[in-house]
């Protein structure tokens, strides 16, 4: 166990973005169990501001939007904006290509390992019982492609027109095919071209039986998420003005973005489930504002105390991620903290378990922090 360069605790040389870390631990915050908290809130209060809320913390069956869909495309584009920083310094102390490949590789093929462990554990189960499509093989595989265009593309230019193409051509693919006996561009669960590919070519069961959202085909969208954060990365290190100037203009592509997600949404709906490429572009443009904001603030003004809470998050992720694997949080969050939830009563002694479980899962990534210890891939 160390650091673990490129996906959690960057090595982002001297010109650190001690922003990245705080947005990858806010990321990371919710999926730890702070989500809970506005579900619970709801079902104490039946107020509707924490029903909106909780809303927002749930996803739509299939097209449409809500802020918890972002979760976890927003790690894949951290990961691409750290790209620039860490393996980007090594190709400029002169590491070769080839070997730097190989490193991209194995981290990418490690990530989909783990995510295969996160799935179904370790037990020794039927090929056909297994779910191999997952979170951690998305972030792994988008991580990897994304990577290699960046060390085989010099310019950012060209890595831009890889962006475009990658979505342009995603789009085409399931707007002129369709799963047998379905119109050309069905983009029902059942009927889409992705879901039937993955049907045809992806070993085990599928999440959904006949759909998988973590599938092999909706991984080719998920390369661009993690080009977009390259580009990103490669503006934040490489552009000469000042840190204003880079936010105002993070923040302008990222309003763009939102404003082009929702006109292609009209023929091409925003939908996570699929990846589609106006989904893309909705995370990717709120990305970039929430990246602008947390940069500002952290990275060319200064406060960085505020952000300790979720930089202890951020430097784990997936330790924290895996956790749930291995240590029943459940348990050990009523063991300790079972007397509150009596002397509280119904209805808002799920709340507070709700808030004890996070804060168990920070302070033991805050012990590791302390430790100086880390999940290395």
């Amino acid at each position: 166990m160390s650091t673990l360069p490129n996906l959690d605790q960057s090595s982002l040389s001297s010109n650190r973005l001690y922003s990245l870390d705080a947005l990858r631990g806010f990321d990371m915050f919710w999926i730890m169990g702070a989500d809970e908290v506005f579900h619970t809130m709801f079902k104490a209060t039946d107020s509707p501001i924490w029903g909106f809320f909780a809303h927002q913390f749930s996803h739509p069956e299939w097209h449409g939007f809500r802020f918890y869909d972002l979760i976890f495309p927003l790690f894949l584009f951290m990961a691409g904006v750290a790209t620039p920083f860490s393996l980007g310094k090594e190709i400029e102390k002169g590491k070769n290509r080839e070997q730097l490949l190989l490193k991209v590789i194995k981290r990418g093929l490690i990530l989909a390992a783990l995510g295969v462990v996160y799935n179904n554990g370790l037990e020794i189960k039927p090929i056909e019982e297994i779910r191999f499509g997952s979170v951690l093989a998305r972030i792994g595989l988008g991580y990897m492609f994304a990577n290699i265009i960046y060390l085989y593309t010099k310019k950012p230019a060209i890595q831009a027109i890889w962006f475009g193409g990658i979505l342009m051509f995603y789009y085409l693919l399931l707007k002129f095919n369709a799963a047998p006996g379905f119109p050309a561009g069905d983009l029902s669960q059942e009927g889409n071209f992705a879901s039937y590919m993955d049907r045809l070519i992806m070993p085990g069961r599928l999440y959904k039986g006949n759909h998988d959202p973590e599938g092999l085909t909706s991984t080719i969208p998920a390369i661009s998420t993690g080009l977009l954060g390259i580009l990103t990365g490669n503006y934040l290190k490489n552009d000469p003005s000042d840190g204003t100037q880079k936010t105002k203009r993070m923040a302008m592509f990222g309003a763009l973005f939102i404003v082009l997600a929702l006109v292609w949404n009209i023929d091409f709906p925003i939908n996570k489930n699929l990846w589609s490429s106006s989904f893309v572009l909705m995370v990717g443009g709120i990305s970039l504002l929430l990246l602008s904001l947390f940069y500002y603030i952290i990275d060319v003004k200064g406060y960085q105390k505020w952000s300790f809470f979720f930089r202890i998050i951020g430097m784990n992720s997936i330790l924290i991620y895996m956790s749930g694997v291995f240590i029943n949080w459940e348990y050990s969050t009523d063991s300790i903290f079972h007397w509150l939830g009596q002397l509280l009563g119904n209805p808002y002694n799920a709340v507070a378990m709700a808030i004890c479980y996070t804060g168990i899962k920070w302070y033991f990534l805050y012990f590791m922090y302390q430790k100086k210890v880390f999940l290395r891939v």
